[in-house]
């Protein structure tokens, strides 16, 4: 039987849910190869929960890291980089790099963040990212900066083209979820074809790294929105007006996903924006998402038996524990409720977006959504659309081809679809450049 309940996968792009048990086997997993480096075999193999002690005495564990390194050569370095519930256990994905090859591993975790098992990942031939024909890479130039105050510094890239003056702007903003720079699923890198793409058409940007996939311990406890996305999602729009030819009035932010849901938000803070650009942007609340989310997968594993069928309801009713009424009374701020705080919840569940869409008078405001996107739906741009279609500084779209990661597919599909190589969408890229440019 399937597992079909996602555990807040609503409005991420990376294969693994974000929360703070997440972050936590990122860490263990990530600790436990460090302690194999360091030959630590006593400290790595205290780790293991009992059954596999039994199984993998300490000695043998030794070989086995020593049996590695004659094969692959002195480690390098090793990240978790994907998480899967496995029933009762969690499957923790990490790449290992050697002096002479990659191997990546599995861990077996179970609630006690106990490792009972290790293996070898399957090396398959990895996907590699293509450069979209519409991007002309001598039309613009790229320079690494780092945002944030010191200490908790963030890489980023400024791209702008070359030979145009007085040239707008446009800051690109993350969906849920930890991501680098580019908002790489796979080969797919939405957030480089985008700067590429407008770059080629005369328009800069800067991307950034996301603060939740380097600070992970900075969301150890309770948090919102704000440490998540919007402190830093400022910090770049500061950063935006200060870079040489940059047109001051000419200042843009696109919001993908939950970026999106949050662009009103930014430009409420920041009212001499020239305009947000909401892209695959929720306009109801995430259990809303995530509940479609569930039913949508289970419609998808034909299985209709009680079980399975209770299996959803179950999921459901986890869910709706996120819509909160008792935050500080029954339920503490920093509980966790689907993998996130109670005070993230509450938080975002106080925050509606369409309304704050509706009040920006000056900032111009693009909505735009896929068709085969299975992570926010139609009925999310229909909403956008009921409340927004009127005002004269507002513009919709909607593309019935593209997914959630905005390039071209011929169904729905599922998380699987993102693992294979494509670019944005030329009509994306070219719309929302005529449309910045249209002021």
């Amino acid at each position: 039987m399937k597992k079909i309940l996602f555990i807040v996968v609503a409005l991420l792009l990376t294969t693994s849910a974000f929360s703070q048990n997440v972050i936590q086997l990122f860490n263990g997993a990530n600790d436990f190869f460090k302690l194999l480096q360091d030959e630590k075999f006593a400290e790595a193999h205290g780790v293991f929960d009992d059954t596999l002690k039994s199984k993998l005495t300490e000695e043998s564990l030794k070989k086995l890291w020593f049996d590695m390194e004659t094969k692959l050569g002195k480690p390098v370095s090793f990240d978790a980089i994907q998480s899967k519930a496995q029933g009762e256990f969690f499957a923790v994905t990490v790449e290992g790099q050697f002096a002479n090859g990659q191997q990546n591993f599995i861990l077996g975790f179970n609630k006690a963040q106990k490792i009972v098992g290790i293996f070898l990942a399957p090396t398959r031939s990895a996907a590699v990212y293509a450069k979209p024909a519409y991007v002309d890479t001598n039309l613009y130039q790229e320079k690494s900066v780092y945002l944030g105050p010191a200490g908790r510094q963030l890489a980023a890239v400024i791209t702008t083209p070359k030979n145009v003056k007085n040239f707008p702007i446009v800051v690109l903003v993350h969906g849920s979820g930890p991501g680098d720079m580019d908002e790489s699923v796979g080969a797919n890198k939405p957030f480089k074809d985008l700067a590429g793409g407008l770059a080629s058409k005369g328009i800069a940007s800067v991307r950034y790294v996301k603060r939740t996939l380097v600070y992970p311990n900075e969301f150890a406890n309770a948090y919102t929105v704000k440490e998540e996305v919007m402190d830093d999602a400022l910090a770049a729009v500061a950063m935006a007006k200060t870079i040489p030819g940059v047109d001051a009035k000419g200042i843009y932010v696109l919001g993908h996903s939950l970026g999106g849901m949050l662009a009103p938000k930014i430009a409420t803070s920041i009212p001499d924006l020239a305009g947000i650009i909401l892209a695959a942007a929720p306009a109801r609340k995430l259990a809303d998402i995530i509940t479609d989310q569930n039913k949508y997968m289970f419609s998808l594993s034909k299985d209709t038996t009680d079980a399975n069928k209770k299996q959803l309801e179950d999921a459901i009713t986890q869910i709706n524990t996120s819509r909160i009424s008792q935050l500080g009374k029954t339920i503490k701020p920093d509980s966790t409720i689907l993998g996130l705080p109670a005070k993230y919840w509450a938080d975002l569940n106080a925050y509606n977006q369409v309304n704050a869409a509706k009040a920006l008078a000056k900032t111009r405001v693009y909505v735009l959504q896929g068709g085969n996107d299975f992570q926010v739906s139609k009925t999310d741009f229909d909403i956008w659309n009921a409340a927004l279609a009127k005002k004269k500084n507002v513009t919709l779209k909607f593309y019935p081809e593209i997914n959630h990661l905005l390039t071209v597919q011929t169904e729905k599909g599922t998380t699987a679809q993102y693992q294979i190589p494509a670019n944005v969408a030329e009509v994306v890229v070219t719309d929302i450049a005529s449309w910045i440019k249209m002021k």
